[in-house]
């Protein structure tokens, strides 16, 4: 056969994924660490000396996007040897399972967001889970690999370490990793998602999922954490930062992750008044 191509999956549709998937300029953030992303969406490659790591992979349309963004860096989407997710919903995880197949990569997440990766369903426990319905699922992923609290996947001489964050979801990982240049190496932190959305009749109070949740922003807040990163570019101020560039690199802030858990808990607070439970 020819050279292999990506083979997209049918496109998910909702209110905000047109504006999600606009296209977005590739870029460096530091030293090994690139965003391939869409406008909306996170996904970035981690330059190992044994070939990419894939963080996220966005909606299902986003998949051609993450694939031509990785090729205009000069790098090339069949290299990509892991592909690690943050939590188990149609817009991170969408794209997936196009660049699994494309690549043949192995693809991490925790022990429950891999049920769902592998069914492309949500499970009840999802805050997002809707009963009798096929909303929020994506295409189902193989060769899903579940990676405990506080173990590492390795490729090369980089070695990304996973936190089991729950609370946006039961499965949510926020993934650690060093990034070096220049002879300064800094702690790159991709923080998942602590937003406290879900379906109608959910409440974060008494599922316990509040609780998990506060618990996780402690553990963001307590890492050590150099360069914040997160599922979607406006939550660590992706755009700003871009048009700060010749100042330096923006994307330094060690009080970063601390500031994401602080605001994370000022919307759980909101969130928890509003259910009144």
């Amino acid at each position: 056969g020819g050279p292999r191509v990506l083979e997209p999956d049918e496109p998910y549709v909702c209110d905000r994924c047109d504006e999600w998937n606009e296209p977005h300029e590739p870029f460096r953030v530091h030293g090994n660490t690139w965003f391939v992303g869409t406008d909306g969406l996170s996904a970035f490659v981690i330059e190992t000396g044994e070939g990419l790591i894939l963080v996220d992979g966005g909606l299902p349309q986003s998949a051609a996007l993450i694939d031509a963004n990785i090729r205009a860096l000069g790098f090339d989407p069949l290299n990509i040897k892991a592909i690690i997710v943050s939590h188990a919903h149609f817009d991170h995880a969408g794209g997936v399972a196009a660049l699994q197949r494309l690549s043949g990569a192995n693809v991490f997440t925790s022990e429950a967001g891999a049920t769902t990766l592998r069914s492309g369903r949500l499970g009840e426990d999802d805050p997002q889970f809707v009963a009798d319905s096929d909303e929020g699922s994506f295409p189902a992923i193989s060769n899903v690999v579940a990676i405990g609290d506080g173990e590492f996947v390795s490729v090369g001489e980089v070695n990304v370490r996973a936190h089991h964050t729950p609370g946006h979801t039961t499965g949510s990982i926020t993934w650690s990793w060093e990034s070096c240049a220049l002879n300064t190496c800094l702690d790159v932190v991709y923080a998942d998602s602590l937003t406290a959305v879900s379906a109608e009749g959910f409440s974060f109070s008494r599922s316990g999922a509040a609780d998990q949740m506060v618990e996780s922003a402690g553990k963001i807040a307590d890492l050590s954490c150099d360069i914040l990163l997160s599922p979607h570019p406006f939550f660590f101020g992706m755009y700003d930062k871009l048009e700060r560039r010749d100042d330096g690199n923006p994307f330094v802030n060690n009080l970063a992750c601390t500031f994401y858990a602080e605001s994370a808990l000022g919307w759980l607070e909101r969130r928890l008044e509003a259910e009144g439970d």
